[in-house]
């Protein structure tokens, strides 16, 4: 798990300048119609954020626990739109740097324990915490490729 902290910080760190270098009228634009912008993907990262860290701790005391969510509700009843963006990139930035100490001191012992995160079937959370890494370097991409 260090490696995927290190892995999580290293996303963070590189992404500073990119995220800070994209100009408001690109943070308002979305890749189709009916498609978040931008700013509601970081959004939307910043929900996964908040989940995962629910997720990581319980996990480790309560095996098999159910914690989802409805990511399309979440950004609409947020209005990541009217936020500034400026204190949205640095939420996502402390909240991961946090993530990534989590996931750096996780018990080896609980990585095998259960999540219910919604899927047909409950998820180690050893898988769980790869996952959030790459789902969060999917939509990361998103923002800067656009």
């Amino acid at each position: 798990m260090k490696e995927t902290a290190k892995n999580l910080i290293r996303i963070v760190e590189e992404s500073n300048n990119v995220l800070n270098d994209i100009s408001q009228e690109d943070w308002l634009k979305s890749s189709a119609p009916g498609k978040w912008t931008k700013k509601e993907i970081l959004g939307h990262l910043i929900d996964s954020a908040a989940n995962n860290h629910q997720r990581f701790i319980r996990v480790q005391y309560d095996d098999n626990r159910a914690i989802t969510y409805d990511q399309d509700k979440w950004v609409a009843a947020e209005k990541f739109t009217n936020a500034s963006t400026e204190n949205l990139i640095n939420l996502w930035q402390s909240y991961n740097k946090h993530l990534a100490h989590i996931i750096s001191v996780f018990p080896k012992d609980k990585n095998k324990n259960l999540c219910n995160i919604g899927k047909e079937e409950p998820v180690t959370v050893e898988w769980l915490i790869k996952d959030y890494v790459r789902h969060l370097e999917h939509h990361l991409n998103q923002i800067i490729s656009n």
